[in-house]
């Protein structure tokens, strides 16, 4: 059974993905067809932001899946046997 604070720091993190998912998706797809000069894309970084964070973000996530991965493999290898 979930608690309060459990609920409470799931609804959040859904609603930041929720929020993070339409401001990059109105970004990317909606915002190529409006106007440079439209008051709208102060709102918004550059285009060419739009590939390099989520290319830094898969770098930084692939690097904690490897960090993690050689913590439970160092941490679970066996001493050898000296017959």
């Amino acid at each position: 059974m979930a608690t309060g604070v459990d609920q409470a720091v799931g609804m959040s993190l859904v609603v930041f993905s929720l929020v993070l998912f339409t401001y990059y998706s109105v970004w990317v797809i909606i915002l190529p067809f409006v106007a440079d000069d439209h008051a709208v894309h102060k709102y918004f970084l550059p285009r060419e932001f739009s590939v390099i964070l989520p290319g830094a973000a898969a770098v930084v996530l692939l690097l904690c899946i490897g960090a993690f991965t050689v913590v439970i493999m160092w941490k679970n290898r066996q001493p050898k046997k000296v017959d």
